[in-house]
């Protein structure tokens, strides 16, 4: 019998399949409370973690990376709207009007602050240049995770945990390390009509409409504290991968092929080298261009070797073999390295690294 991970994972009773957000995060319908839904979402994320291990670890971990896309749409609250919208609930207009509460508010509701400290906190931030968050972690009246949701509540937008957050490789790929590390931002995953980008504040115009050009989506940012971002960037994007972001070409209707002489008949019928292939026919003379990053990085190490080798070499055998006896009567020192030394440089630089 085929495992049912809804129903015997989660309790779920048949019925559709994938079930809606509420159903996943045993919701009732339209449930509003954030706290509610971020505590059934951890709740879940622990159980379904138990099965991470063994011949379940792959639908484990699809399990958990849906509990995750419903807990990010149900506690953003456009994204929240347009969902529940689709379910068939209707809002009334003067909803639409409410604004985000501010962090400081946000905080001396839940009690982390006081009232009274409220305006200590605004006058640090705006002496120093800080955001409320910064500033009240800095003051040391709350952590880091709290303050972020805090924030997460003012910017209207929904708060990740990346240490529970697989992203999907795929979308990572599509962005560069560059740009990655610049912005500080992760890419998560697709969902529904949006890509979702994990951040530690609101995304600028430039880097928002860079994203939609990637991946032809709307973006969504979540936020995440700036220990978890580092963090992740040095997980999903160490020295030496995702160089250059992946493209992925979009469908195009195919347009009538030319007609093609004989010659260039027999051309194509010779199957085209492989890049690996063209690659080990260039030998180790290949162009930098032609190299990976990690070819590149070794190949560097090697010429600043040669370098230091050549330079070494040539002191040691001007001062003891060629002084000694063969010029015992020029008072000249160092006449060898004076014609090696730059010549190894000049190789090592315009044939070497080119």
């Amino acid at each position: 019998m085929a495992l049912d991970v809804y129903k015997d994972w989660l309790g779920i009773p048949e019925g559709p399949r994938p079930p809606d957000h509420y159903t996943l995060l045993r919701l009732v319908q339209f449930e509003d409370n954030a706290d509610k839904i971020t505590a059934n979402y951890k709740k879940l994320n622990g159980h379904v973690r138990k099965y991470a291990s063994g011949q379940y670890s792959v639908k484990s971990q699809e399990l958990l990376n849906e509990l995750a896309k419903a807990m990010l749409c149900l506690t953003d609250p456009v994204r929240k709207r347009e969902y529940d919208e689709s379910q068939g609930r209707e809002f009334a207009e003067e909803l639409s009007r409410i604004g985000n509460r501010l962090t400081e508010n946000v905080l001396a509701e839940q009690g982390t602050i006081t009232k009274q400290q409220i305006k200590e906190v605004k006058e640090f931030a705006d002496k120093r240049g800080l955001t409320v968050r910064d500033a009240v972690v800095q003051m040391k009246l709350t952590d880091v995770e709290t303050a972020t949701r805090a924030f997460a509540v003012e910017l209207g937008l929904s708060y990740v945990d990346l240490a529970e957050t697989l992203p999907d490789d795929g979308v990572l790929d599509r962005v560069a390390r560059a740009s990655v590390r610049r912005n500080s931002i992760i890419p998560l995953f697709v969902d529904e009509d949006y890509i979702l980008v994990a951040c530690t504040d609101e995304i600028t115009h430039d880097l928002e409409q860079e994203l939609r050009l990637s991946f032809d989506l709307p973006v969504r940012p979540v936020l995440a504290t700036p220990m978890a971002i580092s963090q992740a960037i040095s997980k999903y994007y160490p020295p030496g991968t995702r160089e250059t972001p992946v493209v992925v070409k979009k469908e195009t209707t195919a347009a009538p092929e030319p007609k093609k002489s004989k010659k260039a008949d027999k051309t194509a019928e010779q199957p085209a080298a492989a890049p690996a292939q063209k690659a080990a026919a260039a030998g180790p003379h290949r162009y930098w261009s032609q190299l990976t990053p990690d070819e590149q990085a070794e190949r560097k190490q090697w010429g600043l070797l040669l370098m230091c080798w050549f330079s070494i070499g040539s002191v040691l055998l001007d001062q003891f073999v060629i002084f000694p006896y063969v010029w015992p009567m020029y008072p000249l020192y160092f006449l060898l390295p004076i014609f090696v030394v730059p010549a190894i440089v000049l190789y090592v630089k315009t044939v070497y690294w080119k």
